[in-house]
């Protein structure tokens, strides 16, 4: 593994300028991911850069280091934390000791004393992603907590090979609990791993997957080839969200712990163990725009494919590929998809009645596509009133692959079409929620995306794939533009300016407005003045 990297954070930038210097990181096994002064700002860095190590001073305007301390084991449980402080009383000690710090340093910080720490935070660190990686632990723990009679009940279950009756009668029998009244299916997908050999990184990722999502929520798991299958039993419907979340989330986390991307798809919520099948259909459908997008995150099939309904999966791989094909390949992916397909037709020769079932389960699926993205049947098909017989009147198979290769990536470029426009008015109608409400200090990614009905797990990926930029970064440009228009404008003092760009703390405005700007509020009003006279 490479170096751990860490985040200090101290109001006075010259302590952290200090460390850096003073002492030799690369040698200790870490790197600096970057400063931040103050616990507000520095919860906001840590959520972009993801450090292993956080190393705080206690006393900071905004939000101390006791607060941030405690903020960041909630949010990412393995980070760990330092404090070093000018208080030697007891009192911040026992509370930090309360709220899991790994160290408790006092100012002035030593170097010597400061190599001592992190030489034992880094074997801690080292300790415990080897246990991440300990295989005979891993093949122990699989054998111990995953009989075999379990493993097929739930890969019958997802396959949608179980009736009612027999999902009652087994899951007594092997001693699965299913109760609740709501079922999500997810596949968790992670890359080749340097780390290890395809099948142990699976079973290490498979236990880790339980134990991030367990802590929140319960679920099941099981192995499908590499691949890991989740069954989450959600209490409420509208839990899928936050539970898109805790799955992106998680991803993140096993990216850097393996070295390598990890991205999932969730299906669609339902209401019987039944139906668990068409929510896992939706999740492998989900999983496979992984490649419109960059990095490891989560992503759910009710948000990239808004109103889609359930549908019978397609039969035969052909069938299943040129759909695949059309919703997320390249033109030549649809072409070669279809040509395979029609050579199959002429080495099988099927009997008349076998070809007309072939070619009405295809045309089946390009109506369901067009349905799905509400395209119009007759600018696809055209205005023959009877598709099906048209079809099976072609003279030659060549007739019938030229027409139905022009179908498909008519398809195909609506659909792109369609999907490009939806993330577009999706960020459009974000922008424009973000600009009437600037000025409200309690605006957050979270109300937000209750306002636009998605996960923020998503809205973030779409939302960065837009305009390049972070929910965080994009908000304070703006109140930041806004301020600086009444810094020039008007003559409303400084903490006004702060209350009507949304920041209640006129201190932390000024802050702000100096990290961007390079000179405080008060001196850029100044400067504004005398450029006009």
């Amino acid at each position: 593994m490479g170096l751990y990297s860490v985040l200090l954070v101290d109001d006075e930038e010259e302590v952290c300028q200090a460390m850096i210097k003073k002492i030799e990181w690369e040698r200790l096994g870490f790197c600096i991911a970057g400063y931040a002064g103050n616990g507000d700002e520095a919860l906001q860095m840590a959520e972009e850069l993801s450090p292993d190590v956080v190393m705080t001073d206690i006393k900071m305007p905004y939000m101390d280091g006791l607060t941030l301390c405690k903020k960041l084991k909630e949010t990412y449980g393995m980070i760990k934390v330092i404090i070093f402080s000018g208080f030697d009383e007891f009192e911040y000690a026992k509370e930090a000791i309360k709220i899991e710090a790994e160290e408790y340093i006092l100012k002035p910080v030593r170097s010597v004393e400061v190599q001592e720490v992190f030489e034992r935070v880094k074997k801690s660190l080292d300790e415990e992603y080897a246990k991440q990686r300990d295989i005979e632990k891993l093949k122990e723990y699989y054998l111990k907590s995953l009989p075999l009679l379990q493993e097929q009940m739930l890969t019958h279950l997802i396959e949608g090979r179980m009736s009612k009756k027999e999902i009652e009668e087994f899951s007594e029998q092997y001693q699965l609990h299913f109760e609740a009244p709501f079922y999500a299916a997810a596949l968790v997908h992670m890359e080749n791993s340097a780390a290890m050999e395809a099948s142990l990184a699976a079973l290490s990722m498979r236990q880790f997957v339980e134990e991030m999502l367990g802590k929140e929520w319960e679920v099941k798991t099981i192995r499908a080839l590499n691949d890991i299958v989740v069954i989450a039993m959600l209490r409420q419907r509208n839990h899928i969200k936050k539970y898109t979340d805790s799955v992106d989330k998680m991803c993140r986390m096993a990216e850097k712990i393996y070295g390598t991307r990890v991205v999932a798809g969730i299906g669609k919520v339902c209401g019987k163990l039944e139906e668990l099948n068409w929510s896992y259909v939706g999740a492998q459908n989900a999983i496979a725009y992984h490649v419109f997008y960059e990095g490891s995150f989560s992503i759910n099939i009710e948000e990239i494919e808004p109103g889609i309904k359930n549908s019978i999966p397609f039969n035969g791989r052909m069938s299943e590929g040129i759909v695949k094909s059309i919703k997320l390949g390249e033109q030549e992916e649809v072409t070669e998809n279809l040509s395979a397909f029609f050579e199959h037709i002429k080495k099988e020769k099927p009997s008349l009645w076998q070809y007309r079932i072939l070619l009405s389960d295809i045309i089946t699926e390009l109506f369901k596509l067009c349905g799905t993205y509400q395209l119009s049947a007759e600018e696809v098909f055209g205005t023959d009133k009877d598709i099906y017989m048209k079809v099976f009147n072609f003279e030659t198979i060549e007739q019938l692959s030229g027409w139905l290769e022009q179908v498909c990536l008519r398809i195909r470029s609506e659909i792109r079409k369609e999907r490009k426009d939806s993330a577009s008015l999706l960020v459009e109608k974000a922008l424009s929620y973000i600009n009437e409400n600037y000025s409200d200090s309690e605006l957050a990614i979270e109300s937000l995306c209750s306002y636009l009905n998605l996960s923020a797990a998503y809205f973030s990926t779409i939302f960065r794939k837009e305009t390049g930029k972070t929910f965080i970064n994009y908000l304070t440009e703006l109140r930041m533009e806004h301020a600086v228009e009444l810094l020039k404008n008007t003559e409303d003092k400084t903490y006004i300016i702060s209350e009507k760009v949304g920041y209640m703390e006129p201190n932390y405005f000024s802050y702000v407005f100096k990290k961007q700007f390079g000179i405080s509020p008060s001196k850029y009003r100044s400067s504004s003045v005398e450029s006009h006279d």
